[in-house]
């Protein structure tokens, strides 16, 4: 009984660790603009179209709200706006990319979903610093990487989400649940 017991341990880790293995160096692809950015795929969840989004009032303009995903309360952010670009109207090819940041779940707004990549560290450089204006962008991208004829800005969502805002986004929505 002890050795099936370990054995079933055993396995778990393997599995842990070639599912960990298969997501190295993909990444969920997207476009906002002209620009295409990445995100490692062991951040993303899931994709899901886009659905209704309870505003919530005095947060920062970035954060679009609160939305009810089979239950659960999933604070949203337009990525577009958190890069300070001009927000766009939503279309049928905007989406939410679900991610899992510190354990907590977030929706990305993003324009259009382009692949899942595959991207060599060897591959990835660290993004050249220009002016006051870019490193805007760049404080939340940690590298780029060329893909066929394109650049790829890859994004580290643990700077792109600010942990304060998301606590007390997710602290007024148990008030609301609690009225």
């Amino acid at each position: 009984m002890a050795e099936e017991l370990e054995k079933n341990e055993e396995t778990d880790e393997l599995e842990g660790l070639e599912e960990e293995d298969s997501q190295k160096g993909k990444f969920m692809t997207f476009q906002i603009g002209k620009e295409f950015f990445g995100i490692s795929i062991s951040y993303v969840n899931e994709i899901i179209a886009m659905q209704p989004i309870a505003a919530i009032p005095e947060v920062d303009d970035y954060i679009k709200g609160l939305i009810n995903l089979r239950g659960k309360i999933i604070p949203v952010i337009d990525v577009r706006v958190r890069f300070k670009m001009e927000p766009t109207e939503y279309t049928d090819r905007t989406c939410i990319i679900v991610i899992d940041v510190k354990s907590t779940m977030i929706g990305l707004i993003v324009e259009r979903i382009a692949e899942v990549d595959t991207i060599a560290d060897e591959s990835i450089m660290p993004p050249p610093s220009l002016g006051r204006k870019d490193h805007e962008r760049n404080k939340y991208v940690y590298g780029l990487a060329r893909t066929g004829d394109s650049v790829k800005l890859l994004i580290d969502p643990e700077r792109l989400i600010k942990q304060e805002d998301v606590e007390a986004v997710m602290e007024d929505a148990r008030k609301d649940e609690q009225s």
